[in-house]
């Protein structure tokens, strides 16, 4: 009989303020209701102000570790793509978010990693070792993330071209991504709006890519974000 052995959670040791900003952070009891209750509201309010809709719901993966990337115009997307996911997907989906807008006061910090369980991704200091904790815990922790790699979001409602990060967390790994095109969140809610407008969104979800085959180099990383941009440009017609 094999002995067991307590494993403390990885966010051991860190302050309040520090956990919800770190890479390492585990959810608690009231974490994971705040969560889902969170999601409860935010399908109502898809629902009801925004007609919201999901094509290739199907394309899925039953469990993680899985990629969600898509385009990005609004602050509305990773709320969309989140409440796009399976009920049981939830609890391990992390919206990798800028740092520098979701994590820089305390306030937005809590309602940032409690409601809608992200994970900071800071744009002006993103060296390698960031990405290298971010693909540690995917592996590891069979999470989901939903990642915009195109950096930020458009000012004009034009996709732009993807770039490496994503390939550095996806290079030879057995971590699929799936691509996914957000329609009407520029009009419900563009950059320099502050409230929703009632404009109808849409997603469509394409079948997952994989690229446990593809170099973890700078050619390969510059492969894997031209073939997930490609993917997701082809989603827009649908």
């Amino acid at each position: 009989m094999e002995s067991w052995n307590l494993q403390p959670a990885r966010d051991t040791g860190l302050t309040p303020s520090e956990r919800f900003r770190s890479v390492r952070r585990e959810s608690g009891l009231l974490e994971s209701l705040a969560h889902h209750f969170s999601f409860t509201v935010l399908r109502i309010y898809l629902a009801v102000a925004h007609r919201f809709q999901i094509i290739g719901w199907q394309h899925l993966p039953a469990h993680g570790p899985f990629i969600v990337a898509a385009n990005h115009c609004s602050h509305l997307d990773a709320l969309c793509l989140v409440a796009a996911l399976k009920p049981r997907h939830r609890e391990r989906a992390f919206p990798i978010a800028a740092g520098d807008v979701f994590f820089q006061t305390k306030a937005v910090s809590v309602f940032s990693a409690i409601v809608l369980n992200a994970l900071p991704m800071w744009r002006k200091n993103c060296g390698t070792h960031a990405l290298a904790d971010l693909r540690c815990k995917l592996e590891e922790e069979k999470c989901i993330y939903v990642i915009f790699p195109e950096g930020s979001r458009s000012r004009d409602g034009r996709m732009a071209h993807f770039k490496h990060g994503l390939g550095m967390l996806v290079a030879e790994t057995q971590v699929p991504v799936v691509p996914s095109f957000i329609a009407g969140t520029f009009e419900a809610l563009p950059p320099h709006r502050k409230i929703p407008h009632p404009a109808r969104i849409k997603i469509a979800i394409g079948a997952p890519l994989d690229f446990a085959a593809t170099p973890n180099n700078r050619e390969g990383w510059s492969q894997i974000a031209q073939s997930v941009e490609s993917s997701v440009r082809n989603l827009a017609t649908h």
